[in-house]
């Protein structure tokens, strides 16, 4: 709240100064006397001047962080006015209001469309006469402003309140919009909050005094403002003034409140510094303050950027550079800092606005460092076989060294390696119909498709494909598919009963088409882009061929269809449905074989060894924490989901983020080692994105030392570098009985709003250990829409909340290391599989195991206790070679099994334990999510 071009050089340099006037002669007048960053100012760096003279001032982010909003005053404007500029150079700035009267405090509105600001011009063109400052210093409160709604440019200005009264200082919520102002409406300089458009306006304070200058935190569940209580003859003071429509801000203070349904909860000081404190807002975490004060100046002209938390503890001084820093605003991803500042000033009495990364804290800076690297576009995405995969192990390997960490790994190094898949090849892919090859771009075999093998015989058409008698549709009704190779339809049929997304997924999969063609008894499958669409329809576009290449979510769990499959071009397929001949006349011979291409990776262990090695102190067992530290390369392999962009899907948060903490973890460790009564192994996995491989290869084969039932518990983190509103998910909770114990107090005391449940599943490499029977916890911040895209990048971590986690990860472990008391692990149902299956009918509480062993079948991580393959005899680590009469090759074969089976039916399952086949009776029971 400024209001003049003398207010705003009193405010930013003597706001507690009676009577002061323009002209501060202590201003930096010349760029060379001091530098743009004071040495002091550790926090930030890389800072831009982005305006050039005059008075510019808050400085308010647009939602996507590309521009900011702000006021100034500049010819041929003579008094302060809204524009827009971007945040990353000193472009020409855009003139938002009228031109007319006075403005102040613009903020874009939550979907960035508009931007809410105050102004006079309704009262008047010209701009309002300053106030009378015989008085000492004052603010004027003029009736006249009022918000406005406008276009970015401009246009399609919009009232948004209406009434006698000073309406302004607002600022908008980023998830629902709403607005928080101040308002004399009720005779006091209060709190108010109201819709966008200006609808349902409550009241937030109360009390006596000046309340203003409010912001939202991230998730708006909070509210920070700066406030004056005066009382006595100051309040006295106060109110005749107020009658005049003036204010003196002697004293401001700054205040926090828990918003919830239009009301202010536990509203109390955080600052008690009796000095002129504004221009407050949260840190990303809403755990902090930043804002401006002239604390510590006993002639109250130095105005400085300071930190605080909400508790009013860590109170910290942030610039130093001589004269004004004011109005601190973090961008929405938390990476930068805009503020308001006259360092550099080419004249007495400017102010410009400027950007600056923000560094944060020793801790915050180290693990911003550590994610910038592994998120590096010379890391080519940590893709399995990439240079810069092998980069990051050795890396990792380092800062492992550098914290005095013992090597784990294999035969006394640190690192494990194992196998995983990174290309197929057609070493042969031969198709020959009626007698004439056909041309190899007119065709592509399935990257399941079986290898070594050659069918020729008869063709039959089978229409989609599809055999779903919930739906009352068989396509294979009326079909001899016997020996025969069987031409289908990609896809599924355009009618309702596809229109259901879970229909279209399951039978539209061509690895279903490929195991329900060999269930007939078929012996090649090729499928065709041909649909059948009413007479009169426009036939849809052909979609490409389905390209050779090994799926990020491909492991050796998914073995070969056991037939030949290959997907043929519209132009090369359609005589085989239509044409002179009859489809039963024609004939074709496939032959493929297959090279699958594997390449060595490796997980990075290390291990923090017991300060107490001998006696009574020395505890049984040990604690594994890991995080996964591989990404999807250049997002080739099927799970990118910008996959038209072929560059480094850097994977920041996923998993660069998680590896960060992983270090943070270990360094806070090392630094107790001699409090620790058990082993700590720390593993950096790789694979995760190819099928949790690497974690399930330490599950098979521990090293340095460990061993799977000596495990007390597994911590992962995966996804922890965007703390939004506080919020953790910790997943896993009911793996263990005594996690909600352990966790939740940990959790308060470290000021992070956990959410905790969930069983020990789910897709990271967490799950391995907890199928192998170890307690576990999954870290997560949560899903965005840079998920398994080029986007997910350095600039939008939270290092702040990556290293809370961290620290809320060391604890936990460090409790776990000295507890005597072992946790007692639950056996929970396992979930749905990942990928286009959903299951439905009937299980048999199986836990399978996605990384395989390279066999044809089903490994088993575990079973479910009291489940009815436990009932049957099956155990963990039994390989699934055979069910209900069906030839199991893989996941999706058993799944298909399950999903024709009904609960009650008995059947025979054959497995492999130890090179024999054993064949078991088992009792299919009833789907819950389990298999």
């Amino acid at each position: 709240m400024r209001k003049t071009t003398e207010d705003r050089l009193v405010f930013a340099l003597a706001l507690v100064i009676s009577g002061f006037v323009s002209g501060f002669s202590g201003s930096v007048s010349s760029a060379a006397a001091v530098p743009l960053l004071d040495p002091q100012e550790t926090h930030l760096s890389g800072l831009v001047q982005l305006t050039q003279g005059g008075e510019n001032a808050e400085a308010y982010w647009s939602p996507d962080g590309r521009e900011l909003s702000f006021q100034s005053t500049r010819p041929p404007y003579g008094c302060d006015q809204i524009f827009r500029m971007t945040a990353d150079s000193a472009a020409q700035p855009s003139l938002v209001s009228t031109g007319k009267g006075r403005t102040t405090c613009a903020y874009f509105t939550a979907d960035a469309k508009r931007i809410l600001y105050s102004s006079t011009h309704h009262a008047g063109d010209a701009c309002p006469t300053p106030p009378d400052r015989s008085q000492g210093y004052v603010w004027p409160i003029d009736p006249n402003f009022e918000i406005w709604s406008a276009l970015p440019d401009g246009s399609d200005l919009r009232r948004v309140t209406d009434n006698r009264a000073y309406d302004a200082e607002s600022t908008v919520c980023a998830t629902d919009g709403s607005v928080v102002f101040t308002s004399d409406r009720h005779g006091d300089l209060d709190l108010y909050v109201m819709t966008a458009d200006g609808k349902d306006v409550k009241r937030l304070t109360e009390a006596p005094g000046y309340d203003g200058g409010a912001f939202f935190s991230n998730d708006c569940k909070k509210v920070v403002w700066r406030a004056s209580r005066p009382a006595g003859t100051d309040l006295d003071d106060y109110r005749r003034l107020l009658a005049q429509g003036l204010v003196r801000p002697t004293k401001l203070e700054i205040w926090v409140a828990d918003l919830a349904g239009g009301a202010l909860r536990n509203a109390r000081p955080v600052t008690s510094l009796g000095a002129a404190s504004f221009a407050p807002s949260f840190f990303p975490s809403g755990e902090r303050v930043l804002f401006s004060s002239n604390y510590g100046d006993p002639k109250g002209r130095e105005f400085d950027l300071w930190a605080v938390n909400v508790d009013g503890s860590a109170l910290e001084r942030i610039t130093y550079s001589p004269g004004f820093d004011g109005f601190p605003l973090f961008s929405p991803d938390g990476t930068r800092l805009a503020f308001s500042s006259n360092r550099n000033q080419g004249a007495p009495g400017e102010t410009n606005v400027f950007v600056a990364e923000w560094l944060g804290t020793a801790e915050e800076r180290r693990y911003l460092k550590d994610v910038a690297w592994l998120a590096d576009d010379a890391r080519e995405g940590r893709g399995i076989g990439t240079q810069g995969l092998a980069e990051a192990s050795r890396y990792l390997e380092g800062r492992f060294k550098e914290m005095g960490i013992e090597p784990a790994g294999d035969d006394g190094t640190w690192f494990q390696s194992f196998d995983a898949p990174v290309a197929v090849e057609a070493k042969r892919a031969d198709l020959v119909v009626d007698g004439q090859p056909v041309a190899r771009a007119e065709f592509e075999p399935a990257a399941f498709s079986s290898s070594i093998s050659t069918a020729e015989a008869e063709i039959v058409t089978a229409g989609y494909g599809v055999t779903a008698p919930e739906l009352e549709v068989d396509d294979y009704k009326g079909v001899d598919a016997k020996g025969k190779i069987v031409v289908v339809r990609r896809f599924v049929p355009g009618d309702e009963k596809f229109k259901d997304e879970a229909n279209e997924r399951r039978y539209g999969d061509l690895r279903y088409k490929a195991w329900n063609a060999r269930e007939h008894g078929a012996v090649g499958l090729i499928v065709v882009d041909l649909p059948v669409v009413a007479e009169g329809t426009e036939v849809p576009g052909e979609a490409p061929l389905p390209a050779l290449k090994v799926d990020s979510g491909l492991s050796l769990a998914t073995g070969d269809a056991g037939i030949p499959v290959v997907t043929l071009s519209r132009a090369a397929g359609t005589p085989l449905f239509t044409g002179s001949q009859s489809p039963g006349n024609h004939r074709a011979s496939i032959a493929v074989e297959l090279v699958h291409r594997s390449e060595k990776a490796v997980n990075v262990v290390g291990v923090i060894r017991a300060g107490q090695n001998t006696g009574k102190n020395r505890l049984p067992g040990a604690v594994l924490v890991g995080a996964h530290y591989d990404h999807i390369g250049l997002g080739d392999g099927g799970t990118s989901l910008s996959p038209d962009l072929h560059e480094p899907h850097n994977g920041a948060d996923d998993n660069a983020s998680g590896t960060a903490a992983l270090l943070d973890v270990a360094r806070r460790l090392a630094e107790h080692r001699a409090e620790l009564h058990r082993d700590v192994y720390l593993v950096a996995f790789s694979g995760e994105e190819m099928g949790v491989l690497g974690s399930t290869a330490f599950t098979r084969h521990p090293t340095g030392g460990a061993r799977m039932d000596d495990l007390v518990a597994m911590l992962n983190m995966d996804m922890v570098g965007r703390l939004r509103g506080n919020a953790l998910s910790v997943l896993g909770a009911d793996s263990a009985e005594e996690w909600r114990d352990l966790v939740a107090p940990a959790c308060k005391k470290a000021e992070l709003a956990c959410t905790l449940g969930g069983d020990g599943y789910g897709p990271s490499d967490q799950y391995p250990f907890y199928a192998a029977g170890v307690p576990v916890l999954h870290f997560f911040t949560g899903t965005h829409e840079d998920y398994h895209k080029a986007s997910d990048d350095t600039g939008k971590i939270n290092a702040e909340g990556g290293v809370r986690v961290a620290s809320l990860v060391a604890v936990l472990a460090e409790s776990l290391a000295a507890r005597p008391e072992r946790l007692t692990y639950q056996s929970l149902p396992a979930p749905t599989p990942r990928g286009d299956a959903r299951s439905m009918g009937a299980s048999l509480g199986t836990v399978p195991d996605y990384a395989g062993d390279g066999r044809p079948g089903l490994l088993l991580s575990g079973v479910r206790a009291g489940g009815s393959a436990e009932q049957a005899g099956v155990q963990r680590g039994d390989l699934i070679v055979e069910l209900a009469g069906t030839e199991i090759r893989d996941i999706h074969d058993f799944m298909y099994v399950l999903r024709r089976s009904k609960p009650g039916e008995a059947a025979t399952i054959v497995v492999v334990r130890e090179g024999k086949r054993i064949p078991l009776k088992v009792t299919f029971g009833v789907s819950r999510g389990m298999r």
